[in-house]
């Protein structure tokens, strides 16, 4: 079994056919998947559809896109809605000084908000980091000190410098489309170096679809080509990659029951 550790199933691009592309899933070896927030306000849409499948999960949280527009939201409106059984994560929440669409203070204050959170209610945080390695590593280990927390990088594709400090603060890894891309060669490197434990695949579904299907949306099924490259990367059997990173998603998502992988 495989699981898709991150993907958006609320996304518009999905909406026509949202039964099709989880039964694709599922027929495909993908046992589980989370479905991500990335505003807290439309969080009722995010929780429906993991209500609607007894394969699918999902986070709650503010994507540092949307940091502007979500700096009202507290800590504590953070954690009561992680009480809901279907919630297994914080976030997704972080820095992107790529696109740069909030302004860097509050990505950063959200950032901190979504650590509190993921330490109080002991839900791993799920991190956005586009072109903010150092300021990213800065406050995980500032945080860190405060108080350890679970975390994930996510759709990593930063340097190999937040890759270590990340691990060394206990943190996973999780690798999308973007290791499958023929340019890839430097976060293949990354990926090689790095515990076999730490590591998870994703899609980050509609977004990164792997060869074959690159240039296509993207969804939870594809997540097969990931691991098969990782697979590749690593040296070992597509197999082992699949039984590795399920053993590593359920040690890092505690609240996911193991039960639900056969439902």
């Amino acid at each position: 079994m495989l699981i898709d550790s991150h993907c958006h199933l609320d996304f518009p691009d999905f909406a026509p056919e949202r039964d099709d592309v989880v039964a694709r899933a599922v027929a495909a070896g993908v046992g589980l998947m989370v479905t991500i927030s990335t505003r807290v306000k439309r969080f009722d849409q995010i929780r429906a559809i993991a209500e609607t499948y007894d394969s699918v999960f999902c986070s709650v949280g503010t994507h540092p896109h949307n940091a502007g527009e979500e700096t009202g939201i507290t800590v504590d409106e953070l954690v009561r809605l992680s009480a809901h059984p279907k919630v297994v994560a914080i976030g997704e929440a972080g820095l992107d000084y790529f696109y740069d669409k909030a302004p860097r203070d509050a990505q950063a204050e959200g950032f901190r908000r979504h650590i509190a959170a993921a330490r109080l209610s002991g839900l791993p945080l799920v991190i956005h980091a586009r072109d903010a390695d150092d300021d990213i590593a800065a406050i995980l280990e500032e945080e860190t000190g405060k108080g350890a927390f679970p975390f994930i990088l996510h759709c990593f594709s930063s340097g190999r410098g937040l890759a270590e400090t990340g691990i060394r603060l206990g943190g996973y890894v999780s690798f999308s489309g973007i290791l499958t891309f023929k340019k890839s060669d430097e976060l293949r490197a990354i990926a090689r170096d790095l515990p076999h434990e730490r590591l998870l695949v994703e899609t980050d579904a509609p977004y990164l679809a792997p060869p074959p299907h690159r240039g296509k949306r993207n969804e939870p099924a594809f997540v097969v080509h990931t691991a098969k490259v990782l697979a590749d990367t690593l040296g070992v059997t597509e197999k082992e990659v699949a039984r590795q990173t399920t053993e590593n998603f359920f040690r890092l998502f505690t609240k996911v029951p193991h039960a639900s992988s056969s439902g």
